[in-house]
């Protein structure tokens, strides 16, 4: 008896973005570690072909602050999916549980009262050094979080247009 083939692995390839307006909501709070997210963002949606001016990136003071703006960008129908980035590290206090519980809800229910893609690339962590190590040009959750709102901006589409041609 033989074994069965194995299947090929899929190739990872970039989702197409050409054509697609993405909107960035990032927090200032922790700037250094957020900077570090926006840049793995923009990268990838460059590397997915979204151009460059069709991307704008909204600043908050705090991650608490990223969902009242998220929604407040997204009413404007300008984008095709926003990609909210932050960080909240937990402290002494129950204060990270409270923040990240409003952030991730908040988040969450943008993309749901809006239909839009939202992602969340808001990390929540008990350190910085998590924080760093989900930062870096190789494992950057911004870059990560900026693939799905393209991956789910065509998903979108796709089921517009589905609905529109009944």
């Amino acid at each position: 008896m033989t074994p069965a083939a194995q299947p090929e692995p899929l190739a990872e390839k970039w989702p197409d973005g050409a054509g697609l307006k993405i909107g960035v909501v990032a927090s200032r709070f922790h700037s250094a570690i957020v900077e570090r997210l926006v840049a793995g963002a923009l990268d990838t949606l460059l590397q997915c072909g979204v151009l460059p001016e069709a991307v704008e990136v909204f600043h908050v003071p705090g991650a608490f602050e990223i969902p009242g703006i998220a929604q407040q960008v997204g009413r404007l129908g300008r984008f095709d999916a926003l990609v909210c980035l932050g960080v909240v590290i937990q402290g002494e206090t129950p204060h990270f549980h409270y923040i990240a519980s409003a952030v991730s809800h908040g988040v969450m229910q943008v993309g749901l009262t809006l239909g839009l893609p939202v992602t969340f690339g808001v990390l929540t962590v008990a350190s910085m050094a998590q924080a760093d190590a989900r930062s870096t040009p190789e494992n950057n959750n911004g870059a990560k979080a900026a693939r799905a709102a393209v991956e789910m901006a065509r998903q979108y589409r796709t089921l517009r247009q589905r609905r529109a041609a009944g």
